[in-house]
């Protein structure tokens, strides 16, 4: 479904179960206007004017950006195609209205109070695979991000620094052209287009698909206080990296990690001697197996895009602001 589409049937759906109606008008030249348009309610005869931002599918990663629009134009209302549990309690707890295409609704402005969460999500439409975007491309990708001449590589070169089949290669090329995130910029050369939205597709699809298949597991210290000091941790250089909360205090001082994640080459058994941990599925040391070949950081830590994709999949609000102060200090220019 496109824009329009989400809320014209969010707004039937409404109407069908509550009898309010609603009409959209949607804002043509959005850079006008910074958001996607407004939404005049009728709610027993009284008009309800509320801007209104359009998403296909919300994540994690998106709640910053909600929460930003949601303090500039009030009252604000996002509307989704479909929104999950979890997200659908943050925005609640932010005070944030939202609209699902089946009709789920949550609406807390004063002398109107609106929820209803008992609606079946509607069947969403499989969207075709792009190969660029499987578990084995998502790693290609990712050292195009930290260096975008590896487009030129032979394809022999890019196999191994992604540590992917050769043939996986050319997939992954196809579908980044496909996508219109690569284009020829001469007889030889291909250049990366529209980084920023390649990186926000590349986040949600690592989350989802490959930072799953890396996961060695979660530990706890021995010593409970080693986790307060886990700066003084002697990590093997080059071979393990901080991640997420802890890379993100290293980089901007800002952020007190409660979770520690880890991205390294060592296994279990070295994990477990080297740093004195205990496996523990509740345990807030989250190990995940490093999955790039440059080792050209400072501190230990991963690089910043992974650090800010991290951050910004946890949903949580200073997390987030501290993804801002990375991707503001340490992205803008690869972006």
């Amino acid at each position: 479904m496109i824009g329009t589409e989400i809320v014209n049937i969010a707004l039937e759906n409404l109407q069908q179960n509550t009898k309010i109606t609603g009409v959209w008008k949607g804002h043509v030249h959005k850079k006008d206007h910074g958001i996607d348009g407004e939404i005049i309610f009728n709610i027993n005869d009284r008009k309800f004017r509320i801007f209104a931002e359009v998403k296909k599918g919300l994540r994690n990663h998106q709640l910053y950006q909600i929460k930003e629009l949601a303090n500039a134009y009030k009252p604000f209302l996002i509307v989704a195609e479909h929104i999950f549990p979890k997200i659908k309690e943050e925005l609640r707890k932010n005070g944030i209205a939202y609209l699902e295409a089946n009709g789920n609704v949550y609406l807390n402005e004063p002398g109107m109070y609106l929820w209803i969460d008992n609606q079946k999500p509607i069947p969403q439409e499989k969207e075709q695979v792009n190969r660029a975007f499987t578990k084995t491309g998502l790693k290609a990708i990712f050292h195009f991000l930290l260096n975008e001449e590896i487009v030129n590589y032979p394809y022999r070169n890019i196999a191994q620094m992604a540590e992917i089949g050769l043939g996986n290669v050319n997939n992954v090329m196809n579908g980044l052209k496909q996508a219109g995130f690569l284009l020829k910029k001469n007889k030889d050369e291909y250049k990366l287009v529209n980084k920023k939205e390649l990186l926000e597709k590349w986040i949600v699809a690592y989350e989802e698909k490959l930072k799953p298949t890396l996961h060695i597991g979660n530990f706890r210290f021995l010593n409970e206080e080693d986790h307060k000091n886990w700066k003084f941790l002697p990590v093997a250089p080059g071979k393990t990296f901080w991640g997420a909360e802890p890379a993100a205090d290293l980089l901007t001082n800002y952020l007190r990690p409660e979770i520690l994640t880890l991205y390294t080459e060592e296994n279990r058994n070295e994990l477990i001697k080297h740093y004195r941990l205990i496996p523990d599925e509740k345990g807030k040391v989250k190990v995940y197996k490093k999955f790039w070949t440059d080792t050209n950081t400072a501190d230990n830590t991963a690089d910043p895009i992974l650090v800010y994709a991290d951050l910004m999949n946890t949903g949580n609000g200073r997390c987030m602001e501290a993804a801002q102060k990375i991707k503001n200090e340490f992205l803008q220019d690869k972006l």
